[in-house]
């Protein structure tokens, strides 16, 4: 039987045979040339700057905080109707998915400076996070004097949408700040580094305080304990920091009226249908697999389904795996840059990745804990998951530093060199 035949530009027939195979060169050789492009883009042989990030860079990581920011969507847009209806007023009336298109506008904004960073190489790195930290600290100072109050709480600079919450963004610049004067302890061992440490800690403890915000206070203790335990110190001072601590919590329980009712609510049992309580009903509401996207109702009557107990909407319309999920994300994240530590001979950077994974790592479990009923209120978003300002750009500068400290060279570490420092 006699092939069919197609014509070409020229006319000229062929036979569809030799047509397909023309047409599947020509593919081929498109493809080819397509990967070469790209292999010539970001290939091991290139050595521009986006190419080296490509391959330094801990993908697996960067892979699952893009999960984390893809799940945070769909819990604001899940508990943006509740946050909506209950911030609404007779003036002003917001849409029901409020909440999740300005998330969407700071994710637009937060992740292009979290690859920015990612990019940096340690030392720059380090000396963004320093210059950072003085600019946060002194606006800090300045806030009980020019702050914005709200419900409250000093804890605001600016006005409108042009304001912001400084003692976010120094976390993570504290974080790596404080590395940089423990891995000069080791370098100079007679210098009173960590004392001094120590005193600047003391120092932002007082002014979290005078916001009050209790919370964040908690986390910066943890990044310096942290710090102590990892750096060999004597024991004597891990137990005279715990001692410290209990002591500034009992202090805080006396004369902070809002963190003694939060305690007594925890320790002694609250009123019926309290924040903690209301959050425990909706997490637990949807059993295992949830009610359905959209379908919560006890959501409604939780104070901050957007952002503070977004954790407990999880658990009505997604479902208690669901949050199992969530919680074993935050767990390998976690797991994954203490694992990328192993492989780290740098000081800094083995302190400055502990600080900031403390950061990340405690910010999360305080909140789930606090939906769970298991810590008090203390109106800590859960990262990434939580809608967020301040908070959710703040955190992308704590993973885009966690990314540059995590980068490793893959042409040296397969030949047990360790990290190339550029």
């Amino acid at each position: 039987m006699n092939d069919d035949h197609v014509s070409i530009d020229s006319g000229t027939p062929l036979p569809l045979s030799r047509s397909l195979s023309v047409t599947a060169d020509a593919i081929g050789r498109g493809l080819a040339h397509a990967g070469q492009r790209l292999d010539d883009s970001v290939g091991r042989g290139n050595r521009s700057l986006i190419s080296r990030w490509f391959w330094e860079l801990d993908r697996v990581l960067l892979v699952m905080i893009i999960a984390l920011i893809a799940m945070g969507l769909l819990a604001v847009g899940a508990g943006s109707p509740a946050s909506a209806e209950r911030l609404s007023t007779e003036v002003v009336k917001l849409e029901p998915m409020y909440f999740l298109w300005r998330q969407m506008f700071f994710l637009a904004l937060g992740v292009p400076f979290m690859l920015l960073i990612s990019m940096l190489p340690p030392d720059p790195a380090r000396r963004l996070a320093i210059v950072g930290f003085i600019g946060c600290v002194i606006i800090m100072m300045l806030l009980p004097l020019i702050g914005t109050e709200i419900n409250g709480a000093k804890r605001w600079f600016g006005v409108g949408a042009m304001r912001f919450q400084p003692s976010e963004f120094m976390k993570p610049f504290f974080a790596v700040t404080m590395a940089w004067l423990f891995a000069l302890k080791i370098r100079h061992p007679h210098r009173p580094m960590i004392l001094f440490a120590g005193g600047i800690t003391l120092i932002l403890a007082v002014l979290l305080m005078l916001q009050p915000d209790l919370g964040q206070t908690i986390i910066v203790f943890a990044m310096f304990g942290v710090l102590l335990l990892i750096s060999g110190i004597d024991m004597k001072w891990i137990w005279g920091l715990g001692a410290a601590g209990t002591a500034a919590l009992t202090t805080a329980y006396f004369t902070y009226s809002v963190a003694k009712l939060r305690i007594d609510q925890w320790l002694f049992g609250g009123v019926e249908n309290d924040q903690i309580d209301l959050a425990h009903k909706a997490l637990t509401a949807g059993g295992l697999t949830g009610v359905g996207t959209g379908l919560g109702t006890r959501k409604f009557s939780l104070p901050e389904a957007h952002t503070d107990y977004v954790f407990s909407v999880i658990g009505e319309e997604y479902g208690l795996l669901v949050c199992g999920v969530i919680a074993a994300a935050f767990f390998v994240i976690v797991m994954r840059v203490l694992m990328r530590l192993q492989e780290e001979r740098d000081p800094f950077v083995i302190y400055a990745t502990a600080a900031l994974i403390t950061q990340f790592g405690g910010q999360a479990l305080i909140n789930m804990m606090v939906n769970l009923r298991l810590f008090p209120s203390k109106g800590m978003t859960l990262p990434f998951i939580s809608y967020g300002g301040s908070s959710l750009i703040a955190l992308c500068v704590t993973v885009g530093l966690l990314l540059a400290f995590t980068k490793r060279n893959p042409w040296l570490t397969g030949h047990g060199v360790g990290r190339q420092r550029s």
